[in-house]
């Protein structure tokens, strides 16, 4: 995988497939683990940061995945390459930010992604499109055995991995889906799920992760424990009893706005299409937000002449690293704005049904 060649087509995470497309977006499981004779990566110097990295790179592209993949050096990246990564779910905000040796090693897929010498040594995860999640864990859990079978992983009998953040410690594992839920925000109940979501014992989190805002109101909800539960149960739990219960939440909240409050349904989503078709400059969070609105529009079947590949296309492209990867170079935020409006003016017009 060559970062230089990314950024021109839609992750195929981002693809619709599986159960409730319309809500669920991918799922991804991340394992955290540490190599037992070395420090957490905090307390590294570059020294043992690079020792690290030589003797995961060599582990990871020895397995299964590793003819498949390739070793990008985050410390070298250019900025623009990072945030590009970054936009595609590949690399974390906090592996681009930390300083010294560091790296991630990405599958040609783009499937999976191990982070070196992030937060842990090691941070690998495995994303795919839909409800997907043992699928995901069959491949995680074999490559993280592969691994193992190389290079002594910190654990303790009674505590399980040792993480750098007492949250992960035990199986060390995060199961996240991604969901697309504008209508509970549209009907105002979204503040609800969050506080359910709460007593549920899960976590909340914005596109891009922690400490980030649910743009285009998407939202990833995972599991905040992992001490002392099976990874198979933590699984199970999520796709069968919890997952399942917020799609619910989600449909039944676009069926009330079809039946008692379309006016107000069909004002965003068209006054959405109007913008998007006919603005001259547009920034990136609205973009998002008027995206949003369209997709809604699409999967209740008052959009019928636009597909959804179209908008999950224009959702990831038009991203500020998309957009001046593609054209060739850095803008400033006003050239981003006008070269974004132009895009979506264009593909709308052109990518019709």
């Amino acid at each position: 995988m060559n970062i230089d060649n990314i950024g021109t087509k839609v992750s195929k995470w981002f693809q619709d497939s599986g159960e409730s497309p319309q809500v669920i977006i991918s799922s991804r499981i991340r394992l955290a683990r540490n190599i037992s004779n070395h420090r957490f990566t905090a307390h590294c110097d570059h020294q043992e940061k690079n020792a690290i990295i030589s003797e995961l790179k060599m582990a990871i592209l020895q397995t299964s995945i590793g003819p498949l993949a390739q070793y990008i050096d985050i410390a070298t990246a250019s900025q623009l390459q990072k945030e590009l990564l970054i936009e595609r779910h590949l690399i974390s905000k906090h592996l681009c930010r930390n300083r010294g040796p560091r790296g991630a090693i990405i599958s040609e897929d783009e499937a999976f992604t191990a982070m070196l010498n992030e937060e842990d040594h090691l941070r690998m995860q495995v994303i795919l499109p839909g409800l997907r999640l043992d699928q995901c864990w069959d491949v995680v859990n074999r490559i993280d055995t592969e691994i193992e079978n190389q290079v002594r992983f910190a654990f303790d009998q009674r505590l399980g991995y040792l993480t750098a953040c007492p949250t992960n410690v035990g199986t060390g594992i995060r199961v996240s889906l991604m969901l697309h839920l504008p209508a509970l925000k549209m009907t105002k109940q979204i503040e609800k799920l969050l506080n359910a979501t709460k007593e549920m014992k899960l976590a909340v989190r914005g596109l891009f992760g922690e400490g980030t805002d649910a743009l285009g109101d998407f939202f990833q909800i995972s599991n905040q424990i992992t001490l002392g539960i099976k990874e198979e149960d933590i699984i199970a739990k999520l796709t069968q009893k919890l997952i399942p219960k917020i799609v619910e939440y989600e449909l039944v909240a676009r069926e009330h706005l079809l039946r008692h409050e379309n006016s107000l349904l069909e004002d965003k989503i068209y006054r959405a299409r109007g913008i998007l078709e006919n603005a001259y400059l547009i920034n990136s969070k609205e973009a998002l937000f008027l995206l949003s609105n369209l997709r809604l529009g699409i999967n209740l079947g008052k959009i019928k002449d636009i597909d959804i590949a179209t908008i999950n296309e224009l959702f990831m492209l038009t991203q500020p690293a998309h957009l001046q990867k593609n054209a060739g170079g850095s803008l400033t935020p006003n050239e981003r704005d006008e070269l974004r409006a132009k895009i979506i003016r264009n593909k709308l017009s052109t990518h019709k049904i």
